[in-house]
């Protein structure tokens, strides 16, 4: 999807790869926001890090629609679970 189809303060899923393990990827939930460092751009904000849209994320607009992609691509869903 193109990021003209989504709007500020859209809670989005993405398909994200783990930068230092190529073949490990995971769904994340991120927001869509105002781009900080390009105006009139939109951005994805997850982990604390702004990301640009680009080819290099799959984004969905349901978390379902992503771990189905994510099926797909990888087999089954790893959920990673957070104990603060």
């Amino acid at each position: 999807m193109l990021n003209q189809d989504f709007r500020p303060g859209e809670v989005v899923y993405i398909i994200i790869r783990n930068p230092h393990a190529q073949d490990v990827a995971q769904v994340q939930q991120a927001a869509v926001v105002e781009n900080p460092e390009k105006p009139n751009e939109l951005a994805l904000f997850a982990h604390e890090n702004y990301y640009p849209f680009s080819e290099e994320f799959a984004v969905f607009k349901t978390e379902e629609e992503a771990e189905s992609a994510y099926k797909e691509a990888f087999g089954t869903v790893e959920i990673e679970e957070f104990y603060g």
